[in-house]
């Protein structure tokens, strides 16, 4: 059976839900068909009004996108200098946001290939979003480590282009090794992502009454026409990419993490550093996703679409790996004791008494015991409360990358080395100029393209209005149900 072959409403759905949670928590709104699905997903692509909210939020992040392209500018006439960067801590906030963005990536890798694996029907809704959110995440953390060359028109030297001066890579390195891990994770999401919209991108198609977007839309279809045949190949390449992406979601933020672990800094070198760093990563990229999808959903009224049971879901999910977070977190004094090393166990005090102290604390609070509170499902059915522990979760992580990479630089073996890092206004501007890009990238991807795939929502749908829908026929791009299983 497909992963998309729509299921009964009643009796065990196959992905583990029982009727009474299903009842409880459903996956779609009651009232939902064929139709006002289909309609109310294109109304929000196919529409000529411009929102004024929208365009509101667009400008502001545009005027945020100008920063970033003022700070990128200022930095090439002028070097890294301009940054907080010095000796000893040479990785400043550039490295800092580099793994904070990847990590925010990882949600929707997950969310689209590994829920799709295991037939987790509830991906449906959020999939689309969570995979648009990884391409962007990633955008904006390639920015940094480009930029933190101190000469970033000499980078395609990290490729092994044959070269009169045998500038070679150093394999051996796993600052090489992220090269490769992150552009292979960011070229496959965005193939995942694209065949995931080509039978939408027909759907739009033959909806539009422009014929300009008839044409923009009939190209980005690619000749879909809703053949057995289509269905045949799309449904092995849909589920290629998603067996490609899978090992992808841990593969990624383990290379990134190896920065670390290989090194012998007080602090990095740690075998947690891996299943810590997915962890982390798959946490603070849910708490990515739930802080923008509950406002969309707000704005959009997608409540049917969006319902309390992909919240809950999420917030679960959160829960499970912010505890795996915490024992990462134990795992580390644990091993500054254990090891003996005074080094280690100077590192241990810095961060609970120290001048590390202050921005310890305050992760402890983001990531440890504000997470707490989603034990309780009145929490989790709180929309309000879920909003701010999201964000709270995204703040927590950046402070947690900041710990590792600022702190452990700072007060590494011999006090004569000691030093402080003090974040420059270029620093922020073009931290905050990357979230605006971000943002402005999601405001277009929400305005532009469908974001939740209109197909696999049909296959939500009980079997009956899927017959249905096929005795009366209807437009190519549309049916999902022309090809079952």
């Amino acid at each position: 059976m497909s992963a998309n072959t729509p299921h009964t409403s009643g009796g065990h759905d196959g992905h583990g839900a029982t009727p009474a949670v299903e009842q409880r928590y459903p996956v779609i709104g009651p009232g939902l068909t064929v139709e006002s699905m289909t309609a109310k997903i294109s109304s929000l692509v196919l529409t000529r009004e411009i929102d004024r909210g929208w365009f509101l939020l667009l400008s502001i992040a545009g005027m945020g996108v100008m920063m970033l392209g003022v700070s990128i500018g200022w930095l090439l006439l002028r070097g890294v200098g301009i940054w907080g960067i010095n000796e000893p801590v040479a990785w400043g906030f550039d490295i800092i946001n580099f793994v904070w963005w990847i990590g925010i990536g990882h949600a929707g890798t997950l969310i689209s290939a590994i829920l799709l694996l295991l037939r987790q029907e509830w991906r449906t809704s959020i999939n689309r979003f969570s995979e648009a959110m990884t391409l962007f995440a990633v955008m904006c953390a390639g920015m940094f480590p480009l930029f933190h060359l101190g000469r970033p028109w000499l980078g395609f030297w990290l490729f092994p282009l044959p070269n009169t001066m045998s500038m070679w890579p150093q394999f051996r390195s796993p600052l090489m090794w992220d090269v490769f891990a992150v552009s292979t994770y960011a070229t496959v999401s965005a193939l995942f992502w694209y065949v995931g919209l080509i039978p939408d991108f027909a759907t739009l198609r033959d909806r539009a009454q422009n014929k300009v977007g008839k044409v923009i839309l009939g190209m980005a279809a690619m000749g879909w026409r809703g053949a057995t045949q289509h269905w045949a190949r799309y449904e092995v390449a849909y589920l290629l990419l998603a067996g490609l992406a899978t090992p992808l979601v841990v593969s990624v933020h383990t290379v990134v993490s190896f920065d670390f672990a290989v090194g012998v800094i007080p602090g990095w070198h740690a075998t947690i550093m891996p299943p810590y760093f997915v962890a982390g990563a798959v946490y603070s990229g849910f708490a990515m996703v739930l802080t923008l999808l509950l406002p969309t959903r707000a704005a959009y009224k997608l409540h049917d679409f969006v319902t309390q049971r992909h919240i809950d879901n999420m917030g679960k999910v959160m829960l499970a790996t912010g505890l795996i977070v915490a024992y990462g977190y134990a795992m580390e004094l644990f091993f500054g004791w254990y090891a003996g090393s005074t080094a280690e166990g100077f590192m241990v005090q810095n961060r609970l008494f120290g001048a590390a102290s202050t921005s310890y604390y305050a992760l402890i609070f983001c990531n440890i015991l504000t997470p707490q509170l989603l034990w309780f499902s009145a929490v989790r059915r709180n929309l309000l409360l879920m909003f701010g522990i999201s964000i709270v979760v995204n703040i927590g992580m950046w402070l947690e990358r900041y710990v590792i990479v600022v702190t452990c630089l700072e007060r590494d073996f011999l006090p004569s080395s000691w030093g402080d890092f003090h974040p420059t206004i270029w620093d922020w501007s073009l931290f905050l100029g990357t979230i605006s890009f971000f943002l402005f990238m999601m405001l277009l991807f929400i305005r532009f393209i469908p974001m939740m795939p209109i197909f696999e929502m049909h296959a939500l749908l009980p079997k009956s209005q899927s017959h249905a829908r096929l005795a009366r026929g209807g437009q190519a791009g549309e049916t999902l149900q022309a090809h079952t299983h």
